[in-house]
């Protein structure tokens, strides 16, 4: 009886495994090349489209968006090329373009001295920060808020490395200006508003000058206090001057009061003396007037002048007396002597 031998067993080779290394190599450029072998392969050709295709997605992926708030910079090898506004763009794809989008109306900020971090090194660096020396030679305590947003995509991408550096150096170095010129009392109670004005204004000279393409939207002192290691001495000072003004304001008020009152007698004072200066010259003119009439009228009759004036002398002269003049012939003609004629007036 034959023995029959199973074509699968282990020491013999399977039919897939019977294929030689040529006809894999055959298979391969088949399936690679497109080569069509009546075995349902690629058919010739078929590389053509796929690579036609994958230059379409290339060149479409050259299509961007820009939004309202955004501007877009376009880079050719990493150089600037141009920038574009909101709308629907293209650029040659990438590797050659590039676009980098911008929000334009984001508002970043900094803070100048306060201490944002859990190291020693930031708290020094923020105790150093807001320490300043004023014009009048005292140091305050500022803490400072900027905020700022991109008004120009370009210089903000290519003429500052770090823009929040930039910032924030360029924002403490005009503050420290600012105070160095002012005294210490207006940036603590008094016009506030001035310095952040000042700051804002020479911070955007400064940051124009660099072309950052950073805008200033506002300046703000949270903070402006004296030192706290004197805080209490300055309190006392701050009581002391209330207090000064307090009296002075008293003061003012007692004076207030009392000058116009003496105006006002020194006044009524002034027009009595005119007025009593007044009357004496017009009395002593009238005085002189009637010597002269007298007189004119002594020079036409001096006997009858000089008797008249002699009796009204008398007259005026015995108008007060106690005394009663009997004419001596009225003597015995029953007069009694004791009789209080006095009375009789």
């Amino acid at each position: 009886m034959a023995e029959n031998i199973n074509p699968w067993d282990d020491d013999t080779e399977t039919p897939r495994q019977k294929e030689t290394s040529a006809d894999k190599v055959v298979r391969f450029k088949r399936t690679t090349r497109g080569k069509n072998d009546g075995n349902g392969l690629l058919p010739a050709g078929g590389g053509k489209f796929a690579i036609a295709a994958v230059a379409a997605l290339w060149l479409a992926s050259g299509f961007y968006q820009v939004q309202t708030n955004e501007q877009g910079v376009v880079l050719r090898f990493g150089k600037y090329v141009e920038s574009t506004g909101p709308g629907l763009h293209y650029h040659l794809p990438f590797p050659i373009e590039s676009v980098t989008k911008v929000s334009m109306t984001q508002e970043r900020s900094i803070n100048l001295g306060v201490n944002e971090g859990s190291r020693g090194t930031s708290a020094v660096r923020a105790f150093t920060e807001s320490h300043m020396l004023t014009g009048d030679e005292n140091i305050v305590d500022i803490n400072l808020t900027v905020v700022w947003r991109i008004k120009d995509a370009k210089d903000y991408l290519f003429s500052m490395r770090s823009p929040d550096q930039t910032v924030h150096v360029a924002a403490q170095s005009v503050l420290r200006e600012i105070v160095g010129q002012s005294k210490m009392m207006p940036i603590i109670s008094g016009d506030r508003g001035k310095v952040e004005e000042d700051t804002k204004t020479e911070l955007q000279t400064v940051l124009d000058d660099f072309n950052s393409g950073i805008e200033i939207v506002r300046v703000k002192l949270q903070k402006a206090d004296p030192p706290k290691q004197v805080v209490d001495a300055f309190n006392e000072v701050q009581r002391a001057k209330a207090d000064m003004e307090r009296y002075k304001n008293e003061a003012e008020a007692y004076r207030n009061e009392v000058v116009p009152n003496a105006r006002g007698q020194a006044s009524q004072i002034l027009q009595s003396a005119e007025a009593y200066k007044e009357a004496v010259v017009n009395k002593a003119k009238g005085e002189a007037e009637r010597f002269n009439s007298v007189y004119q009228a002594y020079k036409q009759g001096k006997e009858v002048t000089a008797k008249r004036l002699y009796l009204e002398t008398m007259e005026k002269v015995m108008r007060n007396a106690d005394k009663v003049i009997i004419d001596p012939s009225s003597k015995g003609a029953g007069v009694v002597p004791y009789l209080p004629l006095n009375s009789l007036k």
